[in-house]
């Protein structure tokens, strides 16, 4: 009888901690928020944040004006058929640096390991940006959340 209130004890324990993590997940995954767009930082945070929601309206319009600019429905393509993936990584902002119109905005990728026996591992990328109308604008951004022929001329065949 002791032995099964014991075990009793153990297994509402176990369901205690359980839902204490569930709870602290859930309420982690509704806290993040636009911010001031003021800032490169601001901005980059906002475009990966839009990604992230599916408001890819909202990302396309973070994105500079510059010769080959894609069309909105190739960057909205580029997400939703994953040629750019950016839930393969976790983002994470760093410092930024302003020089003149040009801003450069440090940007960390987290990526959890894919077994249980590897670790997760951290690259350190760069986020390029241009003030232009007051506003600053992405010229550049890492893989994960960028495709790597955006602003890049289409090749032509060899003849």
């Amino acid at each position: 009888m002791k032995q099964d209130r014991f075990l009793l004890g153990i297994l509402a324990a176990i369901a205690a901690l359980i839902v204490i993590a569930l709870v602290f997940f859930f309420n982690r995954q509704t806290q993040q928020e636009y911010l001031e767009e003021s800032t490169p930082a601001g901005v980059v945070h906002d475009y990966s944040l839009a990604i992230i929601r599916g408001d890819y309206e909202r990302a396309y319009s973070y994105l500079g004006e510059a010769e080959y600019k894609p069309s909105y429905e190739d960057f909205r393509q580029a997400f939703l058929y994953h040629s750019v993936n950016p839930s393969n990584a976790g983002l994470e902002i760093g410092e930024s640096e302003i020089v003149g119109e040009q801003a450069y905005v440090t940007v960390y990728l987290l990526y959890n390991s894919r077994d249980p026996f590897s670790s997760s591992y951290r690259s350190n990328e760069v986020a390029h940006l241009e003030q232009q109308n007051g506003s600053w604008k992405l010229l550049q951004m890492p893989y994960t959340y960028w495709a790597y022929d955006w602003y890049q001329p289409t090749p032509k065949p060899i003849e």
